[in-house]
């Protein structure tokens, strides 16, 4: 939505009528637009940390440069322009309160003339910010009612499903600035009184064999193009992403983009047990059922844990004083998960004093912004 800056004003906020004022709307911080790395927004790091991560951090790249090109052009079949695009970013953006994510989705934003004023676009604006701050910040509380306001002002089967990716992303690139941000031991900057993220109620997850279904049309195959048919065959034996692929083949770019970055290393080099206790920690806390039960039914889980997750946080910090390594863990997990904003080194170095490298370290943190990101595209984009 349309960045306002008024006098003697010293910050951002999100608008959801546009101006019709003469003075331009100009970012706090225009440099932040400006960078050569727009997924890591210019973060300098040793050359070997990028060299291990060029696994999904290339994918990741190529990704943002589709989602976000400076121009946009619409249809009837795809109306989100670039300021939906960046105006949804910068929601997310603000959410989980990353200053250097909110620099650069803001003065992106700022320079992009906005929506006409009348009371349909207006609305369709307001729409598209509630669902995107609502994925972003309380996920369980998406339902098929969500998804009628979008259908209600007008978006199509493809608009929600690349605002479902731009959301689900945004929190990703969030939590991997976040872990290196900590790596490189950056203080960390967040606003008081900026909410933490609220576990989703247990009841779901006390439920076992929990099944999936579209809320969206799939791809048909007989309507299917070549790109779409490539994607399909190419992705959905990926247990992540077997019942996604035929939704998300509508837009095979971010599909093969992000089927790229679960065969990376952020999810082949990590040690399974370790991979999946994250993976359990995220769905739980983001309230992805589907996804909590497809990680305990893959692999076996120790019944204390299954327990301890089904209950509380109180439950799951008990369950991880059985031993130090564990314990860094879960505390690492569950802040990233909860609020990248105050991810820092507190949490970062007690992986690597646990036997972590810090490669490993980094690899298990980004892995858990990639399960959020699954979550949230399960929770908008189908029903339990």
């Amino acid at each position: 939505m349309e960045q306002r800056r008024f006098s003697g004003k010293s910050h951002w906020y999100h608008e959801t009528q546009s101006s019709t004022g003469q003075t331009p709307a100009l970012p706090l911080v225009p440099d932040a637009a400006r960078v050569a790395d727009r997924f890591l927004l210019d973060l300098t790091l040793p050359e070997e940390s990028l060299s291990d991560c060029q696994s999904w951090l290339q994918p990741a790249r190529d990704l943002c440069a589709r989602l976000f090109p400076p121009q946009v052009p619409v249809s009837r079949l795809r109306t989100f322009s670039a300021y939906d695009r960046l105006s949804t970013a910068l929601t997310v953006a603000q959410v989980y309160g990353v200053q250097r994510l909110c620099n650069h989705y803001a003065a992106r934003l700022a320079p992009l003339p906005g929506p006409d004023s009348s009371r349909e676009s207006n609305h369709r604006l307001a729409q598209i910010t509630q669902y995107a701050r609502q994925l972003a910040s309380s996920p369980h509380v998406i339902d098929s009612r969500a998804r009628q306001h979008l259908d209600d002002v007008g978006l199509t089967c493809d608009d929600i499903i690349l605002m479902n990716q731009i959301i689900g992303f945004i929190g990703f690139q969030a939590r991997a600035i976040a872990t290196f941000q900590a790596m490189l031991r950056q203080p960390v900057r967040w606003l008081p009184g900026m909410e933490m993220q609220q576990d989703a109620p247990p009841a779901p997850f006390a439920r076992s064999d929990i099944g999936w279904s579209p809320a969206l049309e799939t791809v048909a195959l007989r309507n299917a193009s070549a790109g779409q048919l490539e994607a399909l065959a190419q992705w959905q034996p990926q247990p992540e992403l077997t019942v996604l692929t035929p939704t998300l083949a509508h837009e095979p770019w971010s599909l093969n983009a992000l089927g790229a970055i679960l065969l990376s290393d952020v999810h082949t080099a990590l040690d399974p047990q370790m991979r999946q206790l994250a993976a359990l920690l995220t769905a739980r806390i983001n309230g992805s059922a589907h996804c909590f039960d497809e990680q305990q039914r893959a692999h076996p889980v120790d019944d204390t844990l299954l327990s301890a997750l089904r209950q509380d946080e109180q439950a799951i910090l008990f369950w991880s004083q059985k031993d130090a390594r564990t314990q860094a863990v879960v505390q690492a997990v569950l802040l990233i998960t909860r609020a990248p904003d105050r991810f820092s080194a507190a949490q970062f170095n007690p992986l690597v004093e646990q036997g972590f490298s810090t490669q490993q370290a980094v690899n298990l943190l980004v892995w858990s912004g990639v399960c959020g990101w699954l979550n949230r595209l399960k929770i908008g984009l189908g029903e339990v």
